[in-house]
């Protein structure tokens, strides 16, 4: 038997996953456990989970993957480090990252508390963007697939492209450091007032509120370099001169700027984080938007042109920017896209773990990623003691009674808590650790961002619907089951869900099977009976802090936000003033 622990250690959105014969048993991110967001160090909580679901102990573990290689490009690295003389902290931390990957295997013992002498697995490095792309083709389904990986900077490369084909992929070029899509978007975010890692999906948000007024200065800042590779104007940009000063602690990781004063002397002050948003920062944003969508979209055609495969695989940060992924299939030759659940680097942990059975073991494809969820779930009798726990009183309810409150309180305008089955692997809540809400009330938008989770006015929801009636609603079909592609909704529809749309009449698409979720499509379809509408608002279920992992964690969040009902496992809770009350 083959036991593969993938790992995503020491970087943003620390994760774990575990391969056994080839097949997906468990995956999850660290942060859902230690409840920081994007919690970079070690993934102790996440293993510990994944060999417990699978019953797994340590020393039955055969391969560890680890999900980058201090070793790759290792020449240029050093170059760059004796042309640019960076800051010598930065380094250090640098240095000091690598060190502690060579040591992971006494790190994990320490962790599961056994000796390090007891483990016998194999340790390898599979670069970053090499696990990026095996995270995305290798559980696609798909025997062949043009491949692109794109995001801030792995390994010293920020960008990769190739082709798969069976079980082995082919390498066909990169984009080395310094030049990068995701450094530019984390930039400008930064400069827009949002500094915390991974706040770049706010500034996509913030974009549709705006012109691209800016966007000769942002062609001029990113430009083509021939075929796939493109180049940054460097002199808007700190990160190649001083390097970046990063945080990969047991904390959540913290970057340093990475813009330079002549951003500053182009586009004016920046924002200081909570001042209020103005509009020439929404045009900032949309200027940024529609340079990366120029840029993503070429680099696409480019690919097909070289490939000449009419599927292709995403992965990477870039590749949670949903307005781009919904204009591919237009956009570009490409008729089919995959993205898997966590296109961040939290999936590197599944990539690296499937690079090492397909690819070091030689190993047949046998298993596809249909859904996303991979993480923990939890006993009725586990739920009922954290209720108790918590002083709260919930009526048990069958699965008929289930959906038809849900669905009715739903219909009344109420805002519901759902918690079901095994938790979702990456940033999106798929119906299993959600809160939803009615999408016809065009109130609903600022009563969630308001009463809910407290978070800026213009952010929008998601919109979930059955998928039988997507072509009905929204103007494309192409699957979306893991809520990232952005669509534009019908004309004649929009006025029936304007709460799930954003202001640009568009809605990234979560698009719900009966097979894979059959208790929140029977929601959608109780809800349609009632209300003539197979959609729901869908957020995820948390204020502020990552998704809800544990019972303890949804009933918290649920007492302290303005939800009305919870249905968590078999049990209702109900809200009424200010006290939690028995529902009968």
């Amino acid at each position: 038997m083959a036991v593969i622990l993938g790992v995503n250690a020491y970087h943003g959105d620390a994760s774990a996953a575990l391969v056994i014969d080839g097949q997906l048993v468990a995956a999850a991110e660290e942060e859902r456990f230690a409840r920081v967001k994007h919690i970079a160090g070690f993934p102790h909580r996440a293993i510990a989970y994944c060999l417990n679901a699978a019953g797994i102990t340590p020393r039955e573990i055969t391969h560890i993957a680890l999900s980058r290689n201090p070793c790759a490009r290792l020449h240029r690295k050093l170059l760059s480090v004796l042309a640019r003389r960076p800051k010598l902290d930065h380094f250090a931390n640098r240095v000091r990252n690598a060190f502690r990957l060579q040591d992971a295997k006494a790190t994990l013992a320490w962790g599961l508390g056994v000796d390090p002498r007891d483990l016998r697995a194999e340790v390898h490095y599979v670069e970053h963007h090499r696990a990026h792309l095996a995270s995305a083709f290798f559980v696609s389904g798909w025997d062949e697939a043009a491949l692109l990986s794109v995001d801030g900077m792995g390994d010293f490369v920020s960008t990769m492209w190739g082709i798969g084909r069976g079980s082995q992929m082919k390498i066909m070029g990169v984009v080395p450091f310094p030049h990068s899509l995701g450094i530019l978007y984390t930039a400008v975010t930064q400069y827009l007032g949002f500094p915390h890692y991974g706040d770049e999906y706010k500034v996509m948000g913030l974009a549709a509120y705006g012109e691209p007024t800016h966007l000769d200065l942002f062609r001029r800042i990113v430009r083509r370099d021939g075929g796939l590779r493109f180049r940054l104007d460097l002199s808007y940009f700190t990160h190649h001169r001083d390097g970046v000063s990063m945080t990969w602690s047991e904390g959540a990781p913290v970057l340093g700027p990475l813009y330079s004063s002549k951003l500053i002397r182009a586009l004016g002050p920046p924002r200081e984080p909570g001042a209020p948003i103005e509009a020439r920062h929404a045009q900032i944003a949309a200027s940024l938007q529609a340079v990366l969508e120029e840029a993503m979209l070429a680099l696409l055609v480019e690919l097909y042109e070289r490939t000449r495969v009419k599927a292709v695989c995403l992965a990477g940060g870039v590749a949670l920017n949903c307005v781009v992924n919904g204009k591919i299939l237009r956009g570009t030759p490409f008729e089919r896209i995959y993205i898997p659940p966590a296109a961040s680097d939290a999936g590197t942990s599944v990539g690296a773990a499937f690079s090492v059975w397909h690819e070091r073991l030689r190993r047949p494809r046998a298993f596809a990623m249909e859904h996303a969820y991979w993480g923990p779930e939890w006993s009725e009798s586990e739920i009922r003691e954290a209720l108790h726990r918590q002083g709260l009183t919930a009526r048990r309810v069958f699965f008929e009674e289930l959906v038809e409150t849900i669905a009715r309180a739903l219909a009344e305008g109420k805002i519901v808590g759902l918690f079901q089955g095994r938790m979702e692997f990456g940033p999106r809540a798929l119906g299993n650790r959600s809160i939803l809400a009615d999408p016809r009330r065009p109130e609903m938008k600022d009563i969630l961002n308001r009463r809910v989770k407290n978070r800026e006015s213009f952010r929008p929801f998601a919109p979930s619907i059955v998928e039988e009636a997507v072509g009905e609603y929204f103007e494309q079909t192409h699957p979306s089951p893991f809520m990232l592609m952005a669509y534009p909704a019908r004309p004649e529809k929009r006025a029936l869900i304007p709460a799930a749309l954003h202001v640009d009449g568009t809605g990234r698409v979560h698009t719900v099977s009966r097979t894979v979720n059959p208790l929140f499509w029977e929601i959608l379809v109780r809800f349609e009976r009632l209300t003539g509408v197979p959609v729901l608002i869908n957020t995820s279920f948390n204020e502020n802090e990552p998704i809800v992992c544990h019972p303890e964690d949804a009933l918290r969040c649920f007492q302290r936000t303005r939800m009305d009902l919870l249905a968590i496992g078999p049990y209702l809770v109900k809200k009424g003033g200010s006290d939690v009350i028995l529902d009968g």
